[in-house]
């Protein structure tokens, strides 16, 4: 493991991680926005919002591939790491 300082460029995965993020919280808008006629007691939206709905999960998904890709980069990172400080 090195002792330097990681540097903050982007790794393999932030993008969908970010992705991921926007995707969700439009879900999440719209699951709010679905949800509130239930309680005001007004007409309900289509099934079309609904679908929109689905997006949290969607962006969920988006966003834990990005997460196991940015681990499957780190650990072969470190495999190399660990062969090259075998190798001397």
């Amino acid at each position: 493991m090195s002792d330097e300082t990681p540097s903050h460029t982007a790794a393999p995965g932030d993008g969908l991680v970010r992705a991921g993020a926007v995707v969700f919280i439009v879900g999440a808008v719209a699951t709010l926005a679905t949800m509130a006629p239930l309680f005001l007691g007004t007409e309900p939206f289509p099934p079309v919002a609904w679908a929109v709905c689905m997006l949290m999960g969607v962006g969920f998904a988006i966003a834990a591939a990005g997460v196991l890709r940015s681990v499957a980069a780190q650990r072969r990172q470190a495999r190399s790491e660990a062969r090259a400080a075998d190798a001397r």
